[in-house]
């Protein structure tokens, strides 16, 4: 492959070799799957340049922008920076005070927003930013600028040397892109990334690819989030076709309709995706029925030395052809490969893939390391279940002595902007990046991660707890959807559930259990029975003092709009024990006059399309 050293230099492989792809991205409009060419990515990156030269923005500038995934997100993400500016993404779903922050923080000079409800929801933060000069919304809305002025404004002077002459200027080493942190206990961070962050990150993350034939990826994890956006650039690298999905609720729609052999997701997604399958085979009747429970056992034992034996594989081609190759049909029976990140995902979940022919991989890394540090691999002994994977090549890695993960490399980020005492924290004095991650190795080459160092906590016996292990274990139960471990300075652990509601209706119909509403099946003795009964045989394979001995079932799921999870869907532990302050107390038979310590504000749910209705009326 050719050699890059800046992101955008990317787009000369539109212009050379890829020069003649006429479906470099697609996406739904109008009900109608549309493919961007190579010469339409090229020029309408272009364009954002000239808008942003004609705006008199200069080299270290920063343009933010807030949308969806869409292609309109790579032009404006290769136009600002061919013009030497600084990308700032920012998730569609942050509250007020988030935007103002991070506005104000980054000082922005130029917004793009994707529609409507998000310009309608970030405008009062407008007029606190002095220095702003244009705002563009992409979807027509009177009395803004949209995205056919930015391109009027482009084409008054298309500055094509200058163009030229500030990319010769951008080194590898000059910061691309500032990506604020989820912020889950307090103020965002806006991580500092280089060209060469990124670049050396897609690079050599696309070698796992070698020898396999992919020609289109689908993509509904945020682009404003590194995990998806680093992929983005590397199917861009390899020429794969990037598939907007039009929202993560038409997921398996749009895979019947694309076809793609690869996506990427957290484990949530592919929890979901698991639920639906079990709760399909729940209602089937007979034969069928003890077919697939059959097949799901046998997956379930997947391991790589298994798969040699002839009789195991013998049965997985029975199993293949009755109920495995039926799951493929519904993910658009191209689907060859799954990256899962974010968090950790169970090894069953996994080996169920596998055996299906599905390869799962896990991967690991952070924001601060452009992502990856680990992953696995299609190499032989690439994988092993539980673990993620070895260690990249060129990344350096080590334990400290209470095990956290200690990293160097060239993907390690410049910084937090403007804060160099945050800085201090994470850096040691021999330049090891502390990630806040407990881990260990095992056989000498695969990591695996234990939990957060923030998230494992005390109980009032003096044992250490690490309550991603035991909510990752628990949630193998089809009945649970979500958890959170609580007992930190207790005696005990309780938890507080979200049962699966989508599994436990189907579950209903089969027994003739009659309910009205989400809220009053969560109530029902006879669920909360069936749960403490899980709970009970999941708890046997614990230690005594990490078993969940009581819980309460939450009466609805929870979101990032709700509060409960951050943008990458991970549990905002703090303001759960906040919100939940009094259940919490319920449980280990507190009496409190509970205050809230601080307020969260809800960040309201956006709609990448739809009209809004006039204020007012």
């Amino acid at each position: 492959m050719e050699k890059l050293t800046r992101i955008f230099d990317l787009l000369t492989l539109f212009r050379d070799k890829y020069s003649e792809k006429e479906d470099v991205f697609i996406y739904k409009s109008e009900g109608k799957w549309v493919n961007i060419s190579s010469a339409d990515y090229v020029r309408q990156s272009d364009w954002v340049s000239f808008a942003l030269f004609e705006l008199g923005l200069a080299k270290g500038d920063r343009v933010a922008t807030i949308m969806g995934n869409r292609p309109t997100w790579n032009f404006l993400d290769m136009g600002i920076l061919r013009a030497g500016c600084v990308h700032v993404p920012v998730y569609p779903t942050l509250s007020l005070e988030n935007y103002r922050y991070i506005f104000q923080d980054a000082g922005v000079k130029v917004i793009f927003i994707g529609c409507h409800d998000a310009f309608y929801r970030i405008e009062p933060a407008l007029k606190d930013l002095p220095d702003l000069r244009a705002v563009f919304v992409v979807e027509k809305l009177e009395g803004q600028m949209d995205w056919s002025d930015m391109i009027t404004l482009a084409k008054k002077n298309p500055r094509q040397q200058l163009l030229e002459s500030m990319n010769s200027e951008i080194a590898a080493g000059d910061l691309a892109t500032l990506i604020y942190t989820s912020g889950t206990t307090g103020r965002p961070k806006g991580v500092m990334l280089s060209h060469a962050n990124l670049v050396s990150n897609f690079t050599t993350v696309s070698h796992i690819l070698d020898g396999i034939k992919i020609s289109r990826a689908l993509s509904f994890l945020p682009l404003c989030h590194v995990y998806e956006r680093m992929l983005n650039y590397m199917y861009q690298y390899l020429g794969i076709t990037v598939c907007y999905a039009e929202h993560i609720d038409r997921l398996r729609e749009n895979m019947k309709e694309v076809g793609p052999e690869i996506f990427c997701a957290v484990p949530r997604v592919i929890e979901k995706t698991y639920a639906t399958i079990h709760r399909k085979g729940r209602n089937l009747k007979g034969l069928q029925k003890r077919i697939f429970f059959w097949a799901l056992n046998l997956g379930h034992r997947y391991d790589f030395d298994l798969a040699k034996k002839w009789p195991y594989r013998l049965q997985l081609r029975i199993a293949d052809r009755l109920v495995f190759s039926k799951w493929r049909q519904a993910f658009g029976n191209r689907l060859s490969i799954i990256v899962s990140g974010g968090a950790p995902l169970h090894p069953r979940l996994a080996k169920i893939f596998w055996a299906a022919g599905i390869k799962v991989i896990e991967g690991y890394g952070l924001t601060e390391t452009s992502p990856v540090i680990a992953v696995g691999t299609f190499e032989p002994d690439g994988v092993k279940f539980g673990t993620v994977g070895k260690v990249l090549p060129g990344v350096e890695l080590k334990l400290a002595e209470d095990n956290e993960i200690l990293v160097k490399g060239p993907n390690v980020m410049m910084g937090y902007f403007n804060h160099p005492e945050l800085n201090a924290e994470v850096f040691d004095s021999e330049g090891w990046f502390h990630t806040g991650d407990i881990g260990q190795i095992e056989d000498g080459v695969y990591l695996r991660i234990t939990d957060r160092k923030k998230e494992i906590f005390k109980t009032s016996l003096g044992k250490y707890i690490a309550p991603q292990v035991i909510e990752n274990h628990i949630k193998t139960s089809p009945f649970v959807e979500s958890i959170m471990v609580i007992g930190e300075n207790r005696n005990y652990l309780s938890a507080l559930i979200v049962p699966s509601f989508e599994y436990i209706r189907s579950w209903c119909e089969v027994k003739g259990i009659e309910y009205t509403t989400n809220a009053d099946m969560a109530k029902l003795k006879v669920i909360v029975d069936r749960i403490q009964r899980d709970i009970h045989e999941l708890n046997q394979a614990l230690d005594h003092t990490w078993q969940v001995r009581k819980f309460v079932l939450m009466d609805k799921e929870w979101s990032v709009q709700s509060g409960e999870l951050s943008p990458t869907l991970k549990v905002r532990r703090t303001y759960m024990q906040d919100k939940f302050a009094g259940l919490i107390a319920q449980m280990y038979g507190e009496q409190i006059n509970y205050q809230p310590k601080r307020r969260y504000p809800k960040a309201k749910p956006v709609r990448e399309k739809g009209k809004r209705k006039k204020r007012g009326g």
